[in-house]
């Protein structure tokens, strides 16, 4: 391989390497970022792909489970109401801003649900439609950096439940 071919390539996260490990496909996906406040969000729009297929990665909080993850589309929000009934929890809230790198081991935007489960085994709950959609894309542990994945594959690979979680 010449140099200039191994420049191109993109380094590994610790999420590719898992998968890796674990046999499973998956595809590198660079997107762009801003700064959002004190915060770096992606940018999505103009990108050519269906935001619809793009998952964020939210963790919250219940009495009875202690932190848990909520995966959905990022053009959906979140019920939690839903979110605590499937996990046996009466209420969840999401974990503060503030605490969430002490939580997850990642800063806000670069959540992952491999990187938690593979620190953490965390209790994690997929949107159903992401079943549907076969693959679907969510961060690689880096803000910016996702993985394409199939939907059923990283269920089985962190454990997840698929359930209904999107707000009506």
């Amino acid at each position: 391989m010449s140099k200039k071919n191994k420049k191109s390539k993109l380094k590994k996260t610790q999420v590719e390497q898992i998968l890796d490990k674990n046999k499973i496909a998956y595809q590198q996906v660079v997107f762009p970022t801003h700064q959002d406040g004190d915060v770096r969000t992606m940018s999505v729009d103009h990108t050519g792909i269906d935001e619809h297929h793009i998952y964020k990665t939210l963790v919250l909080s219940g009495h009875t489970t202690g932190p848990l993850v909520g995966v959905v589309p990022i053009d959906n929000h979140l019920d939690e109401k839903k979110l605590a009934k499937v996990s046996g929890n009466k209420k969840v809230e999401m974990v503060p801003l503030k605490k969430l790198v002490k939580t997850t081991g990642y800063v806000h935007g670069a959540n992952t649900p491999v990187g938690i489960y593979e620190k953490h085994h965390y209790p994690i709950f997929i949107d159903n439609v992401a079943k549907k959609q076969g693959e679907i894309y969510v961060s690689s542990g880096k803000i910016g950096r996702s993985i394409k994945v199939n939907a059923e594959a990283l269920a089985k690979l962190v454990h997840a439940k698929f359930a209904d979680l999107e707000q009506k």
